[in-house]
């Protein structure tokens, strides 16, 4: 583990660099743990670390840093399996072709390979809603475009590199859109507003409507 100080009251616990779901459960544990802390403000996990914004009248980096390793170093609690989603995608997007084409596949076999995992919400960021999740499979890795469009409609599904993901949101985007689905992610008058949460799994599923 390697512990680094973001300004004077946040630390950044690193427990690895792989995009790897054991290190994303471990990462989820820890920062559950660390928000039972009264010296901690806010802890957030990542994919295999946690900010930890601390409470300076209570505690200083050293201490904190030391608790940390303590509460890593333990085994996390046996995980409950994330809430599973049933997402059905309409496997047409813009990119699916050129990505089938680079990938020397048919755009039916990029949409089976994409739709056979059940994938694990590593975090959720970027723009509201927006889930980072994967491991993709090997067959479809590919990086990101190389001119990001400026405008992805709301509901596309993306690849990149070994992750997959669903703009909520029209926004910004360099990801390949393969296909798109009518699921809302961003329900903002709800509480969680988000569909998604950190340990969730996703199963994408191929429709027609």
């Amino acid at each position: 583990m390697r512990i680094h100080a973001l300004g004077d009251t946040a630390l950044l616990a690193e427990l690895g660099t792989r995009l790897d779901t054991a290190l994303n459960t471990r990462a989820i544990a820890l920062a559950a743990a660390l928000k039972k802390r009264r010296d901690v403000r806010q802890a957030i996990a990542g994919y295999a670390s946690v900010t930890v914004h601390f409470d300076p009248e209570q505690a200083t980096p050293d201490s904190l840093g030391a608790a940390i390793k303590r509460l890593a170093a333990k085994r996390p609690p046996m995980a409950e399996p994330g809430r599973l989603h049933r997402i059905p995608v309409i496997y047409r997007g813009p990119d699916l072709e050129e990505v089938a084409e680079k990938l020397k596949l048919t755009p039916q076999r990029v949409a089976e390979i994409h739709s056979r995992p059940i994938y694990r919400v590593f975090l959720v960021g970027f723009v509201p809603g927006w889930a980072y999740m994967g491991p993709l499979p090997e067959e479809l890795e590919l990086q990101r475009r190389h001119v990001p469009r400026t405008l992805v409609p709301a509901g596309s599904v993306a690849i990149a590199g070994r992750q997959t993901g669903i703009y909520p949101l029209p926004s910004p985007g360099g990801w390949h859109l393969i296909g798109s689905t009518s699921v809302k992610l961003f329900l903002p008058d709800r509480d969680p507003p988000c569909l998604f949460r950190a340990g969730d799994r996703v199963k994408f599923f191929a429709s027609t409507t």
